[in-house]
């Protein structure tokens, strides 16, 4: 515990990542998928649009992780998972430390960075939050998943933290957990993120009653939802007739928003099963202009490249994704970053861009599948893996170049 607490310090004097957006977050229990395998999900909203993946063998665990794509890179995780199958994220809760005057905080990143080097198990991870120095500088939902079988959120606040088990019927019947920007267990009406809550609460139960949860339908359907669960409002009925004219939406509290950076999916392993076989599925960048890729730890690095940093510290699929986004926000001053130009995302012509981009990542997803069907009952090949990897670079990099004249610089 003693090298846990020096590298906690450590880290925090690098640290200077803060996650303080919206962000919606789920995870599901094995015991309810078709395959027995959990699923953990985080929706990220920040205020550093520019996000990568990263390859790190700095503990006892090797792990990819979610980064903020800076120089500081290495100092914080955002969400990922390890070689043992322990997988993390987070979102910002807003509700466990009021009235606490703590000036400490914003260390959500370096705690999930730690758990990551460290941990093998739900069990670990509340391990470490018991052992780890208070006040801990976190307000946050911490949603965790393990290759045997747990999944649970801990409701973490500066000198104390909640478990909520998945796997528990009286608090999740369904075997999955929403958490957006308040805890169940903190003062109660505050916080925010309760609109995108049952936004999600409602993709979630149609997905639990048609037993669907496939990565593809999950990310399409939470990080690409264009229903407001308040007002009832569907964007996606009322499509604009062309997309040669600007056709602007008012669009706040939709699960996708103008602070939406990137999507991570980890889809775990059944119980007895190669925690090898744990992957995570990636969106970088404003999720209606860009596409989902795969990674395998197993595989080591490189990770694909349009997905890791350069030596500008951008990642190419992402920049690619913010040159796009401009054409989805592009008024800036006053109240324009409240409104959208649906006319840029979808249209009547099927010549918006999530239109143009939806052929592009179902490529993705299909051979993808065919590979994983391979490796379900034997541990990954780092060759095949490697193979899928130069074949998705060039798919991507000659799609974006196709569609938008975009040269992807890997």
């Amino acid at each position: 515990m003693k090298k846990i607490i020096n590298s906690l310090l450590v880290i925090h004097l690098l640290s200077l990542a803060a996650e303080t957006c919206a962000c919606t977050t789920f995870i599901l229990s094995g015991k309810y998928t078709p395959d027995g395998r959990p699923i953990l999900y985080k929706h990220r909203d920040t205020g550093t649009p520019h996000n990568a993946l990263k390859y790190f063998n700095d503990g006892k665990y090797s792990y990819v992780g979610l980064v903020d794509a800076c120089e500081n890179c290495d100092s914080s995780v955002w969400g990922g998972y390890n070689s043992s199958g322990f997988a993390i994220m987070n979102s910002a809760a807003y509700n466990n430390n009021i009235g606490d005057t703590t000036k400490l905080k914003n260390r959500e990143g370096i705690i999930m960075k730690l758990a990551l080097m460290n941990c093998a198990s739900v069990d670990d991870f509340e391990k470490l939050l018991a052992g780890l120095p208070k006040p801990l500088g976190v307000d946050s939902n911490f949603g965790v998943i393990d290759a045997c079988g747990g999944a649970a959120y801990f409701e973490t606040g500066h000198y104390g933290f909640n478990k909520i088990d998945a796997n528990n019927p009286e608090v999740a019947p369904f075997g999955y957990l929403i958490r957006t920007n308040h805890s169940f267990t903190g003062v109660i009406d505050k916080g925010s993120g309760y609109i995108r809550y049952a936004t999600a609460g409602n993709v979630l139960y149609m997905a639990s009653a048609t037993n669907n949860f496939e990565p593809q339908y999950l990310l399409n359907s939470i990080s690409r939802n264009l229903t407001h669960s308040l007002t009832g409002v569907d964007l996606r009925d009322d499509l604009p007739v062309s997309g040669n004219r600007t056709d602007f939406r008012f669009f706040e509290d939709f699960i996708p928003r103008n602070t939406s950076a990137s999507v991570i999916l980890v889809h775990g392993v059944s119980k007895n099963e190669d925690p090898a076989n744990t992957m995570m599925w990636t969106i970088l960048g404003f999720p209606l202009v860009t596409v989902a890729a795969p990674v395998w730890l197993s595989a080591g690095v490189p990770l694909p490249s349009v997905l890791t940093m350069k030596d500008n510290f951008h990642a190419p699929l992402c920049d690619a994704a913010m040159i796009l986004k401009e054409k989805c926000y592009p008024v800036k001053r006053g109240s324009g970053l409240k409104y959208i130009n649906l006319a840029a995302v979808l249209n009547a012509e099927n010549s918006g861009i999530m239109q143009l981009l939806e052929p592009v990542e179902n490529e993705i997803f299909v051979r993808t599948r065919l590979l994983t069907e391979q490796m379900t009952k034997e541990k990954p090949k780092s060759g095949i893996i490697r193979d899928h990897y130069k074949w998705l670079d060039s798919h991507i990099t000659e799609s974006y170049r196709k569609l938008f004249s975009i040269e992807i610089n890997n």
